[in-house]
């Protein structure tokens, strides 16, 4: 039996274990992932902004990290979800779902109009997920994005 699972805001103290699903997440990707320290680090200095919200039974358990954006629908600001992650024992158990309704309902306290994100093309599972808590897919607008020697040879151009 799954224990009741509450979502809040991140809290300091809740960085060493969000540092663990962080490793868990990137292991889940299969991508690098940075050390120990620098995540914690990281944690410890978060960019001004973003926010995370945890989801938790007698440990965290999964999390979404998203910032205030502008401007949006009737230049109203909005959300953007960067991450949603829930460690692998516990999906399928609601929490997801009940990170992203939290969201949802910090979205609309704010006076915000919207909250968008993005989401693998190819993970069936996470897509049948966004579309069964009413998301819509935005066929109109691409992704894109400048990294590592693009980012470095067009910020350099004179």
């Amino acid at each position: 039996m799954i224990a009741l699972i509450a979502v809040r805001q991140q809290i300091h103290a809740d960085n060493a274990a969000l540092a663990q699903l962080f490793e868990e997440m990137q292991r889940h990707y299969q991508v690098p992932c940075p050390s120990l320290g620098t995540i914690l680090s990281d944690l410890a200095s978060l960019p001004s902004g973003v926010e995370i919200l945890v989801a938790e039974t007698d440990r965290i358990i999964g999390f979404a990290i998203f910032a205030t954006i502008y401007p949006g629908p009737s230049l109203k600001a909005g959300i953007f979800l960067k991450e949603l992650f829930v460690s692998q024992a516990f999906r399928g158990t609601g929490a997801g779902r009940l990170l992203m309704r939290e969201l949802a309902r910090m979205a609309l306290q704010r006076g915000h109009k919207r909250l968008d994100w993005t989401a693998d093309r190819e993970n069936n599972r996470l897509l049948a997920f966004y579309d069964d808590i009413g998301g819509t897919v935005q066929r109109e607008k691409l992704f894109y994005r400048l990294s590592g020697e693009a980012l470095a040879a067009f910020a350099d151009e004179g």
